[in-house]
């Protein structure tokens, strides 16, 4: 399968939908909320817009998984899984940390990932089986060997005001005791990339969709990432949990995210 052209379409499509993010950052922007915490801007809708577009001009018969448009669009084996503004929080509140996410699967299996962030201009993306890259330089993850001498990235859930953040809080601590640091950007396709390309040694995060994880996954475990639930079992995009590390210390991670060994 000749994955060239599904490259060459979502990085347009990344490009287009930075431009307009660019354009709308640091604007007075309208924006409304899904959730007590869940925001979503116009600045969400016009990027998914020209994404989706893009896309349709050079593939019409493909479907389409997005954020904003909510369940499946079309029955097509082709799915391009879209979040057209990763970090809406911090792009509303003028923090210029966000990315466009645009992944492609064929009959379910991840085939294509490009992350992009318009504010420093990085472009992660990854075919499979052919490598990870920024800006058309090869990534990889970590040396990093021991949890101890290990920075790491997490993200907080939608739901922590309406259920109780107690194992969230204590999952926290025990990697914060553990490791060199532990970061939060606001972005989880940013985190993946940026374990793929060895800023993070490992990212874990619960509660997520699958727009937030589709095409970083693929670009970390192209770069030589490990990307479990928190049992170590595969990863599922429509799953719980993720766990992305360089591999090395994830045996360290499992063991403090398992929530049989925290009770």
């Amino acid at each position: 399968m000749d994955l060239e052209p599904i490259k060459r379409t979502g990085v347009l499509a990344a490009y287009r939908a930075g431009r307009i993010l660019n354009e709308h950052f640091g604007n007075s922007i309208r924006v409304t909320k899904k959730g007590a915490i869940d925001l979503v801007t116009e600045a969400d809708l016009a990027s998914e817009k020209v994404i989706v577009d893009t896309i349709k001009e050079v593939f019409p018969d493909h479907a389409f998984l997005a954020e904003e448009s909510g369940g499946i669009q079309g029955n097509s084996l082709h799915r391009w899984i879209i979040d057209p503004l990763d970090g809406t929080t911090n792009f509303a509140h003028h923090l210029p940390i966000f990315a466009v996410s645009i992944a492609y699967a064929h009959a379910d299996k991840m085939m294509m990932g490009i992350v992009f962030n318009p504010i420093n201009g990085e472009l992660f993306s990854a075919l499979r089986s052919e490598g990870a890259r920024l800006n058309d330089h090869p990534i990889r993850v970590s040396n990093t060997r021991q949890l101890s001498d290990s920075l790491l990235v997490t993200g907080f859930p939608y739901t922590v005001r309406s259920t109780p953040p107690t194992l969230l809080i204590e999952q926290f601590t025990r990697c914060l005791t553990s490791s060199q640091g532990v970061r939060r950007l606001g972005s989880a396709a940013l985190d993946l990339c940026y374990v793929g390309c060895g800023r993070f040694d490992g990212f874990w995060e619960e509660n997520l969709k699958p727009w937030d994880t589709a095409a970083g996954m693929l670009i970390a475990m192209e770069a030589g990432a490990k990307v479990t639930d928190y049992g170590d079992r595969p990863y599922d995009i429509y799953g719980k949990q993720i766990l992305a590390t360089n591999a090395y210390i994830h045996r360290e991670m499992v063991d403090l995210l398992n929530t049989e060994v925290l009770k």
